[in-house]
């Protein structure tokens, strides 16, 4: 058997059992990265030797009859905008290049503190900028179901993992689709939470309002699992909100019957693959005969989603971005001769093109005399969409869209042209806008390529998410479904 193969719970029921060690696990995943990382390209640094060693501590403890905690010997991989104590993170960024972070994320704690193993860091866009993986510093990822072909981004070697099953899964972060587009792109679960359910203590910033951590999984149950340990309220985070974790798997199974399921008219419009909008049809025919109430609803303000967070999350990126300098933090340049030229030329070789081009528009947005123009009408047309959304979550339960325009694309097909790209974002971006959480799950497939689709709720109902995606999963079984690689 192939032990990487295992989903999460599968995983902690033969840890349990004494059918497998977590060593073995972790050995099946090691071997599996080495067959098949060289194409893949989803690891920047491993932490092997390390993952070797923790496994054998829980297997001494699993021989003692000792608990085992939910993700207790279970590998996985974290994207590379967590920090990790002593494990090397860039952010997918020669400016931070073999910059090994003195603690660990809060997540990362948390994860630790129930025994996950960590397997190493997961490649990403540079900064998280990008839906293609293509922007990092250290080459793309690709995608396992056509390895010409883009993961998706900015957590793309984080899906690509596992899909490839290298992982049985992973942690990436979603600022403005960045888990839920890989997770379409490359068959897999993908979840962003509401804004304030996970900590983003120890996340390099991006979209400081934006940014959410959140579990890419094989099952939605597995999903669920994550969520039950990495969620809550942490002092280091004061955007976090102290209300109680629910056991998000305990309700996974009561099904939709009588769930008001809501969609939006505008996603279905012009620049939606006809082949995607197809299947997200299928996919809302089967939820309707599961006993789901499907209503058409409108949100009038998502077509200007896009032109909002491209004023808004530069911006913030541009001010998080002005800490490396060469000074403070980052790479710094030895041809520099006086403190101007640190700042200059460490901030040009360090950063990449499109790190550059949203400073650019940040700080243009955010300049005297535009401000007012810019940044100040994006910000009021972000309290009309979350305005919207919490209008329409009066009416129904969850919100239903496509997650991705189209499936995956050839990589280098649109590298040269970023507006196309930003395009990616279209069904994702009002989601982070609104601080409301979504998840992404397979609904089907375009010739071998995946496609998701994406289930949004209202703010701290993570669970019927949950419900309504676990719902669709079972009776379809799309995530059974693994690349040939």
């Amino acid at each position: 058997m192939d032990l990487n193969k295992l989903t999460i719970k599968e995983a902690r029921q033969k840890l349990q059992a004494k059918e497998i060690s977590s060593l073995d696990l972790v050995k099946d995943c090691i071997k599996r990265i080495e067959k098949t990382d060289s194409k893949v390209h989803s690891f920047l640094n491993t932490n092997f030797e390390q993952a070797r060693d923790a496994a054998k501590e829980v297997d001494k403890k699993i021989k003692k009859g000792e608990h085992v905690k939910s993700l207790e010997g279970i590998p996985c991989g974290i994207k590379d905008l967590i920090l990790t104590k002593g494990i090397v993170t860039t952010a997918s960024s020669k400016m931070l290049q073999n910059y090994k972070p003195l603690f660990d994320a809060t997540v990362i704690k948390k994860l630790k503190e129930n025994g996950a193993i960590i397997l190493g860091k997961q490649n990403c866009d540079a900064w998280g900028h990008g839906s293609s993986t293509e922007n990092s510093d250290y080459g793309p990822s690709h995608n396992p179901w056509d390895l010409e072909r883009v993961p998706g981004g900015s957590s793309g070697g984080s899906a690509a993992s596992v899909a490839a099953d290298q992982v049985i899964y992973s942690l990436g972060t979603d600022t403005g689709g960045s888990i839920r587009h890989p997770a379409s792109l490359c068959g897999v679960v993908g979840l962003k939470p509401t804004y304030g359910r996970v900590s983003r203590f120890g996340a390099i910033a991006m979209g400081s309002s934006l940014d959410q951590i959140g579990p890419i999984t094989k099952t939605v149950e597995d999903a669920a699992e994550v969520m039950n340990v990495i969620s809550g309220l942490d002092k280091m985070d004061g955007t976090t909100v102290p209300k109680p974790v629910p056991d998000y798997t305990k309700n996974l199974q009561q099904g939709i019957k009588g769930l008001r399921i809501g969609v939006p008219k505008e996603a279905f419009v012009e620049g939606l693959d006809p082949e995607v909008k197809q299947l997200i049809q299928i996919a809302i025919k089967d939820m309707e005969k599961q006993g789901a109430k499907i209503e058409e609803v409108s949100l009038q303000t998502l077509p200007y989603g896009l032109a909002c967070y491209y004023i808004i999350m530069p911006s913030e990126v541009s001010s998080n971005l002005g800490r490396y300098d060469g000074i403070r933090y980052g790479y710094q340049d030895k041809d520099a001769n006086n403190l101007f030229e640190i700042y200059t030329k460490s901030r040009a070789k360090g950063f990449g093109a499109e790190a550059k081009r949203r400073i650019m528009i940040g700080t243009y947005v955010l300049s005297a005399g535009y401000y007012d123009a810019y940044y100040k009408k994006a910000m009021r047309v972000r309290t009309l969409i979350k305005q919207e959304f919490d209008s329409v979550f009066n009416k129904v339960d969850l919100l239903l869209m496509p997650t991705s325009p189209r499936p995956a694309f050839k990589i280098g097909e649109n590298i040269n042209d970023p507006l196309t790209m930003y395009l990616e974002d279209i069904y994702t971006v009002t989601i982070n806008l609104a601080g409301v959480p979504a998840i992404s799950v397979p609904c089907g497939y375009i010739n071998n390529l995946p496609v998701g689709i994406q289930l949004i709720g209202k703010q701290f109902d993570e669970e019927t998410i949950f419900r309504a995606a676990y719902a669709y999963e079972q009776a379809n079984g799309w995530n059974k479904i693994k690349p040939k690689l």
